[in-house]
């Protein structure tokens, strides 16, 4: 099962090129910050050198310290042997010690003195030098790590807006077929695993090459023989980690998506928390929420069980390669090839061989994530937008309100049936056009075509004879006013709420807006007034609060274009009169369009148009279609009917 979702994955990456180098283009994001991207890495590049010295220093202390106990213990055993049998071993120590071999007995005690009063200060200077680049090391690796986090914490913060930029562009279409929580997790979880690789992984990965080349470079201009010894575990090593990132990859774009479908359950349920409880469904929620954590929690379990199989024969190629540098060393060494200062330099630059190769596995499991979460990220960012300004697009003068159906229709996702076939009506200005039809008629896709939330499949609409799809989206929903029957607000004040197409709107524009949508008396039995919070989605307002401050907002704009969609359902019979009156007064001027359930609130309309199943069946004022549609009369007539029968008990 595994090998084929690699394969697949493979497949993808293969084919889409983006996808592939989605790591690439996240990187390059760095290259927005200049030179402070390249700091990091001259910062590194001086910790690394202070690292690669201290062996260095650390042979010249034990070959301080051993040649000068050495030559100690020679100048003492010079001193007890008799002198005639000195002379003869003469050449004999002179071999041993490797001093020139036409030194006399003078001269070598001599340089033997030199060896052990030299030793204490060769000492020092070593150890001052270790300290030194100790200090360098530290104040650099923490400049490194403070600009490496800062200039990451910058690209996820480019990518965040992005992300965010790109989803309010992005036509209604594209929102129908993805799930909110799953484009969350992309903005957060997603950003933040690129985040990670590039202040950390990313960093660690250039750090560890010139770890490794320098170490290498180090190692053969020591000692060639054990530097061929060392060098086998290295391909082994990377073709290990090839094979494993291979493999790792398409199990985090695996994880990622359980944890998207984890996400979008806690938040469809935090959204619909009031009916979970009403209708007591909590249990199978939990249950939902249960098994959408188990499948994120085994498929993380499976990329986990993947990496406690790598680590584990990583660090066993690694000993491996530590025992046939032993062996070899150790024969150096009884041979005299090699001395303890050599030695130990060479154990500890191989130590630096091993903590690149290391270091490799933990940038790998960061890499995968980074790749996945990055692919995942620009498919959202390169994705195509059904509804865009044309490249000649030209901006909509202001309006006077003459509105074109020409035999429009449309399809969802360009495909399926029908939801409107042939519609055309006109609308002149002023004139208020009220929407009429059984649920799944067609209303509410007619008023989502007219600010371009979507595009007809076929036909054309116009606005003062200009084709929408000739104008910018910006120019034409400035001068549309919209209440939709889903009334949303946001976290923050009514006053904020209500001049929210309008920012720069004075007190006087905010409240005249309240008051004509009926909204200034319940605004002002609030303690603080306008400045009162509304909570997340308005949940501390009535539904028919929330709608008459929805009114107010469109209201601010003075648009010539009105869109009232059901926008008096949510409010009782007394509070709809008193709106409806206001609407009637403001609706003048106007071109307005207005849906709604009630065929009371429709019956003063200029035009009424009678939908079924996607089309226009009638269309006229009241009187006129009481005599012409049966629909309409059928409507009429039962509404009245049951008011009737409401008003008699």
């Amino acid at each position: 099962m595994q090998a084929t979702q690699f394969r697949r994955a493979t497949q993808r990456r293969t084919q889409d090129p983006k996808a592939r180098n989605a790591i690439g283009r996240a990187i390059r994001y760095l290259f927005n910050y200049k030179w402070n991207a390249a700091l990091p890495y001259l910062f590194l590049v001086i910790a690394t050198l202070s690292q690669l010295a201290v062996p260095r220093m650390v042979r010249n202390i034990i070959d301080a310290v051993t040649s000068g106990y050495i030559a100690n213990q020679i100048l003492d055993a010079l001193d007890k042997i008799p002198a005639q049998f000195v002379g003869a071993a003469l050449p004999q120590i002179l071999e041993a010690t490797g001093k020139d071999s036409a030194l006399t007995l003078d001269q070598l005690k001599v340089q033997l003195e030199a060896d052990v009063s030299s030793a204490p200060q060769t000492l020092i200077n070593a150890i001052i030098f270790i300290v030194i680049f100790a200090i360098l090391r530290g104040v650099f690796a923490f400049l490194q790590a403070y600009w490496a986090e800062k200039n990451s914490q910058a690209v996820a913060y480019d990518l965040r807006n992005d992300l965010y930029a790109k989803i309010q562009r992005l036509s209604f279409s594209y929102h129908d077929k993805n799930q909110t929580g799953q484009l969350m997790i992309r903005a957060t979880d997603d950003v933040e695993k690129v985040r990670l690789f590039i202040g950390q992984g990313l960093v660690q990965l250039v750090g560890s090459i010139i770890l490794l080349t320098g170490t290498l470079i180090i190692l053969f201009s020591t000692n060639v023989k054990l530097a061929f010894t060392s060098l086998p575990i290295l391909p082994v090593a990377l073709v290990l980690f090839l094979v494993f990132g291979g493999l790792a990859q398409p199990l985090f774009m695996k994880v990622q998506q359980k944890l998207s479908a984890l996400n979008t359950v806690l938040q469809e349920n935090l959204a619909g928390i009031k009916v979970i409880k009403a209708f007591t469904r909590e249990r199978e929620q939990q249950k939902r929420f249960k098994d959408s954590a188990d499948d994120a929690m085994q498929q993380s379990i499976v990329v986990a069980r993947l990496f406690t199989f790598l680590f584990p024969l990583i660090f066993m190629v690694a000993n491996m390669g530590q025992v046939a540098i032993l062996n070899v060393g150790g024969k150096e060494i009884i041979a005299g090839a090699l001395s303890l200062g050599e030695w130990q330099e060479f154990s500890l630059y191989l130590l630096y061989l091993f903590i690149p190769i290391a270091q490799l596995g933990f940038i790998i499991t960061q890499l995968g994530q980074a790749s996945a979460s990055a692919t995942r990220i620009f498919e959202i960012i390169d994705a195509k937008s059904d509804i865009t300004d044309k490249p000649n697009a030209v901006k909509l003068p202001q309006v006077k309100g003459d509105v074109k159906f020409d035999n429009v229709t449309f399809r969802y996702f360009g495909g399926g049936e029908a939801v409107l076939s042939n519609v055309s009506f006109e609308a002149k200005s002023g004139e208020t056009i009220a929407l009429l039809g059984a649920t799944g008629s067609g209303k509410t896709t007619i008023i989502n075509l007219l600010p371009r939330f979507y595009d007809p499949t076929e036909g054309q609409i116009t606005i003062d004879g200009n084709e929408l799809r000739d104008v910018t989206l910006d120019s034409l929903r400035s001068q549309i006013g919209i209440v939709l029957q889903e009334t949303t607000l946001f976290s923050g004040t009514i006053r904020e709420n209500i001049a929210f197409g309008k920012t720069d709107a004075s007190d006087e524009e905010i409240i005249a807006a309240a008051k004509a949508a009926q909204a200034h008396d319940f605004i002002s039995s609030f303690p603080e007034k306008y400045n009162t919070h509304v909570g997340e989605r308005g949940t501390t307002l009535s539904g028919g609060q929330k709608q008459r401050v929805a009114i107010a907002r469109a209201l601010l704009l003075n648009p010539k274009i009105l869109i009232l969609d059901d926008s008096t359902s949510s409010v009782d019979l007394a509070t709809e009169a008193a709106l409806q009156s206001a609407l009637d007064v403001l609706m003048k001027g106007r071109t307005s369009f207005v849906i709604a359930q009630r065929i009371s609130t429709v019956m003063n309309a200029d035009k009424i148009l009678v939908l079924d199943k996607g089309k226009v069946v009638a269309e006229g004022k009241h009187k006129e279609l009481m005599e012409d549609s049966p629909i309409y009369a059928e409507i009429y007539n039962s509404q009245i009917l049951v008011h009737e029968k409401g008003g008699a008990q």
